[in-house]
């Protein structure tokens, strides 16, 4: 069981993970053993809620696929077990960030001061420049 929320949960039958070879440099180790794991989790076959498969659906996240199945390949680590636990950690952090809505942002209104301020400088400016123009003598 992979627990998101309080109340949600994802079972492990619906969670598919294939061992498969690392890539890049690594020595014996990467040539003989299958040690990253590649994790696929099918958003539309889940239990999940149908407000979080929604949201999941509609981030733009290069690991989910357009048939709506999530994809995530985890290597870092020599163990096999170490990136199992990588790459579910990964589909967590994923659907968490999926259901957090942002908080509606205020738009905030200048205090007179800070416009007074503005406006001072605007002048001060405008003064220091006009006085850069020609000499007039008279």
């Amino acid at each position: 069981m992979l627990k998101i929320s309080n109340t949600v949960t994802i079972p492990e039958h619906e969670i598919e993970l294939s061992a498969v070879r690392s890539q890049g440099a690594g020595g014996q180790n990467v040539n003989k053993v299958a040690t990253a794991i590649h994790l696929r989790f099918d958003i539309l076959a889940s239990s999940l809620p149908e407000a979080y498969k929604q949201r999941l659906l509609k981030l733009s996240d290069q690991r989910i696929t357009k048939d709506g199945v999530i994809v995530i390949k985890a290597q870092e680590h020599r163990s096999q077990e170490q990136n199992r636990d990588e790459a579910l950690q990964r589909l967590q952090e994923l659907i968490k960030r999926a259901i957090a809505v942002p908080k509606p942002r205020k738009p905030s209104i200048p205090t007179r001061s800070s416009q007074r301020k503005r406006l001072e400088s605007k002048r001060q400016r405008s003064q220091v420049k006009s006085l850069r123009g020609k000499v007039i003598e008279d």
